[in-house]
């Protein structure tokens, strides 16, 4: 248990360099532990994702709504994504 929340431990596959930082910052007392270390990165990569979600979302109902087919066939070739089928945003 984690501050009163439930934990489930999991397997998860870093680059060697990573788990050296990891362990470093650990060493140094900069982090707790390299699970504790992990379970910030996973809150913090998780806030950032909801963040830009509302952002977008916010853009979308700002600018008249979701994304038309065009827009987002030309919005996956801007950003080097393989084109999807239409799918809604928000």
């Amino acid at each position: 248990m984690v501050d009163g929340t439930a934990t489930r431990k999991i397997t998860v596959t870093v680059e060697e360099r990573q788990l050296d930082q990891m362990r470093a910052l650990v060493a140094s007392g900069t982090a707790a532990s390299v699970s504790g270390f992990v379970q910030h990165a996973v809150g913090l990569a998780l806030d950032d994702v909801a963040g830009w979600g509302a952002l977008l979302a916010e853009a979308l109902r700002a600018t008249g709504g979701s994304l038309t087919d065009e827009e987002r066939a030309w919005a996956d070739g801007v950003l080097g994504t393989p084109t999807r089928n239409s799918r809604s945003v928000a």
